[in-house]
């Protein structure tokens, strides 16, 4: 699956690198990235509400919600922080999402499937505050650890997704402190939460860790934050009854 992601990349990769060539990469965002982590330690059990329009496990899920009224509408109800889809081909996002959602004053995740240095280049031009980064699509912790760095050169803090205590083996010797476990089989793509109990185990006390797929319930919810999550990342299930607002106060009652 991650192979089909990568995939689609390569005609986005080719585009930057042909920009860099011409000189017309978009500049770095000039203004304040809220910080990422620390406002999520700053909340007990911190919501990470994503805009998803679309995914390959549901197709179409929301797509005629647009990210201004999923932005305020997550905000009204207690978001952290919001996780922007911009993955085009299978996701049905755009890169210019971030910028349209930046207004709630909450920080924001890009989520996609980051490879290659001119692609953080290209979340530096939006308002983002952290990039999501997948261990396993990485060969070596030293290509991880590039983007973690060029990140943190533009104030740009990294989420390393994990799917097993491999992954994780990876994302420490990258140095990465924000780990993101998934828990979603890769092969079948369902999801079960046992994943995240598994894991969590390895955690260590100076590193946030999010909990992502396959929470949908406040029986879910109390699951992950009794297991000693930091935080979890929820998306589909607030996003596929076209009322963001209201699923997010269940998930949080």
């Amino acid at each position: 699956m991650l192979n089909k992601f990568l995939a689609a990349k390569h005609a986005e990769i080719a585009r930057l690198v042909q920009q860099q060539k011409n000189d017309t990469l978009p500049t770095a965002y000039k203004g304040e990235r809220i910080p990422f982590a620390a406002t999520l330690c700053a909340n007990k059990m911190a919501c990470i509400a994503e805009y998803k329009r679309a995914s390959p496990s549901r197709g179409d899920i929301a797509p005629h919600l647009s990210p201004e009224d999923v932005a305020e509408q997550y905000a009204k109800a207690g978001a952290t922080a919001l996780s922007v889809l911009t993955e085009e081909k299978y996701f049905k996002g755009k890169l210019e999402f971030l910028k349209r959602m930046q207004f709630v004053g909450l920080p924001m995740l890009r989520k996609d499937f980051i490879v290659h240095p001119l692609q953080v280049v290209e979340t530096a031009s939006t308002p983002a505050s952290a990039q999501l980064l997948i261990a396993r699509m990485f060969n070596s912790p030293s290509e991880l650890i590039e983007l973690i760095e060029l990140g943190e050169s533009f104030g740009i803090e990294s989420v390393v997704e994990v799917f097993n205590h491999a992954d994780l083996v990876l994302a420490r010797l990258a140095n990465a402190t924000i780990i993101q476990v998934n828990n979603r089989n890769l092969a079948t793509l369902e999801t079960d939460l046992a994943i995240c109990e598994r894991m969590i185990p390895h955690r260590r006390t100076t590193e946030v860790w999010i909990a992502a797929s396959g929470i949908s319930s406040p029986e879910q919810r109390r699951q992950v934050e009794t297991a000693g999550y930091d935080a979890m990342l929820v998306g589909t299930a607030l996003m596929q009854g076209g009322d963001p607002q209201k699923a997010l106060n269940r998930l949080l009652e």
